[in-house]
């Protein structure tokens, strides 16, 4: 059992992550209990969930969307009310299965969480044991602790109790999946005729006092926002780290004088006896347990070779007892800490005395040492590089950051200075608008909320000084000049008399396009003779085989008691359409594992709904309170450069 917990707590979590769904988890196991409650946001059962505990959420929420989308990340989404909101609502979620599950007295043992982790398939190698690289992989992946894994596995089963009676208890019938597979699959053969736009061109015209009219009308349609040129600077690490020279000398000193840091560490290898027992047993319980321990002790003490066949018949680790209760070699750090504590005094071929753990007793023999070694520089030399250009880069960006802070103050009216005593680049921008500009929407600094705000300061517009430094994460500063402003503005009527004309054309002769196909509706379903059809095509909502436009919606949700039956009109932006249904089919086709999996996806789609509608009872029975609207997020007034 300590193998499983010393090995593979982090890795299992990442393979559970997609093998067993979590039912509700999201920012971990149980909500915290911050000091104050002034500010907060939503009650749960009496308890708050406080403004802190909101915003460590938000932090974790943003840190793990962060790292799955990479590149592909917008931090945008992440600093809008939505997403906040979003968090508490399932923060409160979380909050309101926890105090459910604490109120029915829900638990899962130990020994079930770590069967568990046992049973999930893909880690382990062909001897059984767990692989090591894997697990690492995702340890390093995934930045959480062993404590934190091991609780939110727990918390996952507890609540999987609750959901699997929603998830798995809902059976959809035969006949109803017979029925929607035929809705599916029905055909309809149809006829269209179009009213094209532009047949009517001749038949209209604008007048000079129309196209006047619709300017006044529609000033908004004109404006021209209010935007600037700009220069900036930009200073990041990857400029600083850039003019870092590291010497060999330098490379030298820093090993020898942290040479210790780079030695491969003490690892012991030690076989255990785990008799188990839960940390929350009864005294009787404990006491039987540890007198089997000291039993089993005092047999070894008598004779230590027969430690691998006592381990086989009674420990109860179920990752090391078939190999004789072997663990194999491990440094400290990896073990509980008076297991480690434990083997980490004995000598070799030594037997500890009983030792207590959260899991049970443990016996523990030391049957190997590999001693601490020193790797020797080339071992390590890119590891020694990366940590000192790291910690040069650190200082020097420091230094860098007050001398542009400053430059970019005492010297407001050009960004040359700062550019000249930092090597920096000058860059331009044309057209940066107040709102972010969609050309720029990905852009970390030209959509930046703070960025804008200083540039359409009117310290930037008007007196045409530089920006503050602005810090638009860490270890990145930019500062902007408006090298030209433009207020905002209407084009001139003269300027747009053109475009307006094009519009009014364009409406007036989808217009007389539509009366011209209602005015055909209205014959057709008087009797008269259909003219000017397509052929027939067939369609269903699976299969879409009409040339030009087709609006397969109003087809299929056409009354077709009596055929041939007619679509009323359907706008498009070249004309008008008109439909004719004159024949409905439903093909007879047999595929069994498609129609079985439209009634998987429906008994999903129930439970889904009977989750929803039992998270709301939830709610209600937790007193879900509501302290805040969204209109009501805490911020702070930045200051105006």
């Amino acid at each position: 059992m300590l193998e499983l917990i010393r090995r593979n707590k982090l890795m299992t979590q990442i393979i559970l992550l997609v093998f067993i769904v979590p039912s509700f988890i999201f920012f971990g196991v149980q909500g915290y209990d911050l000091i104050g409650d002034g500010n907060a946001p939503a009650k749960v059962d009496g308890k708050t969930i406080s403004e802190q505990e909101w915003e460590n959420a938000q932090r974790e929420q943003a840190d793990m969307l962060r790292q799955r989308a990479g590149q592909q990340f917008d931090p945008k989404w992440i600093e809008s009310p939505n997403f906040k909101w979003m968090v508490l609502d399932r923060l409160i979620d979380n909050r309101v299965i926890s105090t459910e599950i604490a109120s029915e007295k829900l638990a899962i043992p130990d020994v079930i969480v770590l069967q568990k982790i046992m049973e999930i398939p893909g880690l382990t190698t062909e001897d059984g044991k767990l692989d090591k690289e894997r697990y690492e992989a995702g340890l390093k992946a995934q930045g959480m602790t062993d404590q934190m894994h091991f609780a939110m596995m727990r918390q996952d089963l507890l609540q999987q109790q609750i959901a699997a009676p929603l998830q798995y208890g809902f059976y959809v019938p035969q006949l109803a999946t017979e029925h929607i597979w035929d809705i599916f699959e029905q055909e309809r053969e149809v006829q269209v005729k179009v009213f094209k736009a532009s047949d009517y061109r001749a038949q209209v015209k604008v007048t000079p006092e129309e196209l006047e009219t619709y300017y006044t009308n529609n000033g908004p349609q004109f404006a021209i926002p209010e935007h600037v040129s700009i220069e900036l600077v930009v200073l990041d690490m990857q400029s600083i780290e850039d003019t870092i020279k590291i010497s060999e000398a330098d490379i030298k000193s820093y090993y020898e004088q942290n040479s210790r840091r780079f030695a491969v560490p003490e690892e012991r290898r030690v076989s255990h006896i785990l008799i188990e027992v839960p940390k929350s047993a009864s005294e009787s319980d404990h006491k039987a347990a540890r007198d089997k321990a000291e039993s089993l002790l005092a047999q070894l003490k008598e004779n230590p070779a027969g430690f691998a066949e006592l381990a086989k018949a009674n420990s109860k680790d179920p990752g090391s007892a078939a190999g004789g209760g072997d663990l194999g070699f491990f440094s400290r750090g990896k073990m509980v800490r008076p297991f480690e504590e434990a083997a980490f005094v004995l000598r070799k071929g030594e037997l500890s005395e009983v030792v207590q753990t959260d899991f049970g007793y443990h016996i523990i023999m030391l049957t190997d040492i590999k001693p601490a070694v020193e790797k020797p520089l080339s071992a390590v030399r890119p590891q020694v590089v990366e940590e000192i250009q790291k910690q040069l880069a650190a200082k020097k960006y420091a230094e860098a950051a007050e001398i542009f802070s400053n430059t970019v103050y005492e010297q407001p009216d050009s960004l040359k200075p700062v550019a000249d005593k930092l090597k920096l680049k000058i860059l331009k921008v044309d057209n940066l608008t107040r709102e972010p500009n969609p050309a720029y929407a990905k852009h970390p600094v030209l959509s930046n909320p703070k960025f804008l705000q200083a540039v359409f300061s009117d310290e930037v517009t008007k007196n045409k000084h530089n920006t503050e430094a602005i810090e638009i994460g860490p270890q990145f500063m930019v500062a902007a000049r408006a090298s030209q402003y433009y207020p905002a503005a209407v084009k001139p009527f003269n300027e747009v008399k053109g475009g307006i004309e094009k519009v009014m054309l364009a409406q007036k002769t989808v217009q007389l396009a539509k009366e011209a196909g209602e005015a055909e509706l209205a014959k057709l379903k008087e009797g008269s003779v259909p003219r000017g059809f397509s052929p027939s095509v067939t369609v269903s909502r699976q299969m879409i085989n009409m040339t030009g436009r087709l609006d397969l919606m109003p087809i299929m949700k056409a009354d077709i008691s009596k055929l041939p039956a007619y679509v009323p009109g359907v706008d498009y932006p070249e004309g008008y359409v008109l439909y004719r249904i004159n024949k409905v089919t439903t093909p007879v086709r047999h595929n069994p594992q498609i129609r079985e999996a439209m009634r998987t996806q429906l008994m999903r789609s129930t439970a889904q709904q009977e989750m929803f509608a039992y998270m709301s009872y939830l709610r209600t029975k937790a007193k879900v309170e509501r302290l805040r609207k969204p209109e009501e997020q805490k911020t702070e007034t930045p200051k105006q450069p």
